[in-house]
């Protein structure tokens, strides 16, 4: 038997198992073209999460120790863990059919079920041939953005924000006996993930977008019947509104689901700093970011094992979430209250004890350094967006001017937190006080921040080191969140 011959053949069978065609990207945005990675050992074609990242340019986050990979689009956040069949963009979860795998230190994706995900969500531009392995990526912008529903006495009105004129030819409207009304508009292209955050109210139950070829159409379940409808177009801003008639009868029923709207379903929970912001760092290494998460984990752990409410988080791991979206999670969430997690820091390494903080001007030098501090992860963003103005004078009144309607009740809740923090700990109570900080702009909810101790303080650093410590301080929180829940609510049954 001829050996090097028999060495070749099996060189060339060992390769023709382990080697598999890659996936080929056309970019008709810049006229490129490049190859993505696949495996060939699964059935059916799995894909290089890190080689789809470097097509298109996309930031990545990595955390090996957890398998998983964040790709940033844009606006647009991808989350993607291994041995799991879901995936989460922009905080919605979607299951493909197939487990994403991994392969050394990547992450690889089913094509035929991660792309389409991809399309409705992100690129609607992108295109995927199975047969030939080719992804084809055109950048096109969609023109139905979201959809906003509003409550009125005698019905509902749908607003659906567009970023053009469609003309009333392209756009019909059908109430179905099956309990659905129906808007098919020509020539759209929906941005599904936007409409999936709509806050159904009114008598709209439940929403579902799906894009027809050239036509999108929207479907809208329906609580109870409608009397009638009418549909126009809106030039500034972009819109089509359409108004849903009901019987003046159903008036009580909707007023006991607004007041329903407003209990405290939903909580916001904000770790302060993450990622490329540490925040400040204590004698003995502490950092603000780490001490900050494990108390609101543990706080959100609480309220899971022991209440019917939605925790949400704006970060659930060690990342870097600009101040501005902070709020924009908890608005998009319909957050009912919004509690920010923090240390404290101060020259004078004597200075200790607990504060809890509301959105107004500063009245001390103590307030006014812990916000400038606070806000300095602004300088650490992408400031090419331009979303901050200076948070002084007249743009500080104006802010906290716009949140009026939640001050007295953010009011009670930070002295609660405060109560509650003082029968927890054996730390100075340093009582509510009042800056201005830019996690709290926004926030269409009742608001605090909270500062649980001086990690420039070594004594306080040390507690803050120690678990048990921690716990006392998220208990501390959820005992404050629940007493507030509880007034709150007396008062939505006494109205």
């Amino acid at each position: 038997m001829n050996r090097p011959r028999t060495i070749v053949f099996l060189w060339l069978l060992i390769s023709t198992v382990l080697l598999a065609s890659p996936i080929r990207v056309i970019n008709r945005t810049d006229n490129s073209e490049a190859e993505i990675k696949t495996l060939s050992r699964v059935s059916g074609t799995y894909f290089s999460a890190k080689g789809l990242a470097e097509v298109l340019s996309s930031r990545i986050f990595e955390n090996e120790k957890r398998q998983k990979i964040v790709l940033y689009l844009g606006d647009h956040r991808i989350k993607i863990s291994a041995e799991t069949s879901f995936i989460i963009v922009d905080e919605q979860v979607y299951q493909m059919p197939a487990y994403a795998i991994t392969e050394g230190q990547d992450i690889y994706l089913p094509a035929d079920a991660f792309f389409p995900i991809l399309r409705m969500t992100v690129l609607p531009g992108l295109t995927y041939d199975s047969r030939k392995q080719l992804l084809d990526i055109d950048v096109v912008e969609f023109n139905i953005l979201g959809l906003t529903i509003d409550e009125k006495a005698n019905g509902t009105i749908l607003r659906i924000r567009t970023r053009e004129h469609f003309g009333e030819g392209n756009i019909s409207t059908f109430k179905n006996t099956n309990g659905w009304f129906y808007i098919t508009i020509k020539g759209g292209l929906v941005d599904t993930t936007e409409i999936k955050k709509t806050d159904t109210r009114g008598v709209i139950r439940k929403v579902v977008a799906d894009q027809l070829g050239e036509s999108v159409q929207l479907a809208f379940q329906l609580r109870s019947d409608i009397e009638g409808h009418e549909f126009y177009e809106n030039s500034d801003p972009s819109e089509v509104v359409v108004t849903l008639r009901t019987p003046l009868s159903k008036s009580a029923a909707r007023i006991k689901e607004v007041k329903n709207r407003w209990r405290l379903d939903t909580i916001v929970l904000d770790a302060g700093h993450g990622g490329k912001d540490g925040g400040t760092r204590g004698k003995y290494g502490t950092k603000e970011k780490d001490i900050t998460l494990d108390i609101v984990k543990r706080t959100g752990l609480l309220l899971e094992k022991n209440t019917r409410i939605k925790v949400v988080y704006t970060r659930d791991e060690d990342v870097f979430i600009p101040l501005w979206k902070r709020t924009k999670i908890a608005n998009e969430n319909n957050g009912k209250l919004f509690v920010s997690v923090h240390c404290n820091s101060n020259p004078n390494r004597n200075a200790r004890g607990f504060e809890t903080y509301l959105l107004r001007p500063g009245k001390t030098d103590d307030a006014i350094e812990v916000a400038s501090r606070e806000n300095a992860a602004i300088k650490l963003e992408d400031m090419t967006n331009k979303k901050y103005t200076e948070l002084t004078g007249e743009n500080l009144i104006m802010a906290t001017m716009a949140q009026s309607m939640f001050m007295k009740e953010s009011e009670d809740l930070a002295a609660m937190i405060q109560t509650e923090l003082s029968r927890k700990m054996k730390s100075p109570n340093r009582g509510v006080k009042q800056a201005g900080f830019y996690v709290l702009i926004g926030a269409s909810m009742p608001n605090v921040l909270v500062e649980v101790g001086f990690l420039s303080n070594p004594t306080e650093e040390k507690n803050l080191k120690k678990a048990a410590y921690r716990q006392n301080i998220a208990q501390a929180i959820f005992n404050a969140i629940l007493k507030f829940k509880e007034s709150r609510e007396l008062v939505l049954a006494e109205g």
